[in-house]
């Protein structure tokens, strides 16, 4: 968990009006959920917003032992006494800022328990240890984001849950708006990424392979960062793309094979 107020804007570069949306949704006290695959810019977004209306930021990377006390705070033994340390979520409510939940199906159930009366009309946060009832300010957001295709019976938002927030589905960019983002962050030639881009989206359409999902843009902007600092085109896509992808020999080889085709 990490707090982030960042002075300088981080890059992002819109594909619609997501901008927009996201600034009406704070303003008007509205919850938000991310949906998209791994990698495509869902948290860079939040990162970009945060810094751009001039919010606190907690970011939250849930998983399967976040518990609601590790979100509201709990007591804990300082110089010989027991204090309350608020956790990210009341510390975000009590300063109006915004807390995201990065793959909030991740969570235990306990969470979004506590996350429904931050997600209407009441907009309050009860914390049980210490009898305390905070009510969300104005400027306050819960933003979460989630990846539909990890979705399983056991690990799955519940519309209970997920009408309570606004949505937005996040998918890669095009390649041109890609090739931009990946120049940005990695300051490699616009040249020399085109082939990239141009070998993530083969990767992308492939079927028949066992992989969980395409190639994300991080991995793309690693590659590239690898390139720019001198490693060779292979070596460079073997570390930042072959392996991050798949441990399997057989669907490794098939990914040399197709950038052989691109880069051969």
């Amino acid at each position: 968990m990490n707090m982030q107020n960042k002075p300088t804007l981080p890059f992002y570069q819109p594909t619609g009006r997501e901008c927009e949306l996201f600034e009406t949704a704070c303003d008007n006290g509205l919850p938000l959920l991310l949906k998209g695959p791994t990698g495509c810019g869902k948290t860079r977004f939040v990162e970009h917003m945060a810094a751009r209306l001039g919010k606190p930021l907690y970011t939250v990377a849930c998983h399967d032992d976040l518990s609601a006390a590790d979100l509201i705070g709990r007591y804990l033994l300082k110089g010989g006494e027991t204090v309350w340390v608020d956790g990210p979520l009341t510390r975000a409510v009590r300063e109006g800022g915004i807390c995201y939940l990065d793959e909030v199906v991740e969570a235990r159930k306990d969470v979004t328990v506590v996350l429904h009366p931050l997600t209407d009309t009441r907009r309050t946060l009860m914390i049980d240890r210490t009898g305390e009832e905070l009510a969300a300010p104005a400027g306050f957001m819960l933003v979460a984001s989630y990846n539909p295709g990890y979705q399983n019976v056991l690990k799955r938002l519940k519309p209970s849950t997920r009408q309570r927030f606004l949505s937005i589905s996040f998918d890669f960019p095009d390649a041109e708006t890609e090739i931009a983002v990946v120049a940005a962050e990695s300051r490699l030639d616009p040249g020399r990424i085109a082939p990239l881009v141009r070998l993530a989206g083969h990767i992308r359409r492939l079927s028949g392979m066992d992989l969980e999902e395409g190639v994300s843009t991080r991995l793309l902007i690693y590659a590239a960062t690898l390139m720019e600092n001198g490693l060779g085109v292979i070596q460079a896509l073997e570390a930042a793309i072959i392996e991050p992808l798949s441990d399997e020999p057989d669907v490794q080889q098939a990914l040399r094979d197709l950038v052989e085709t691109i880069y051969g």
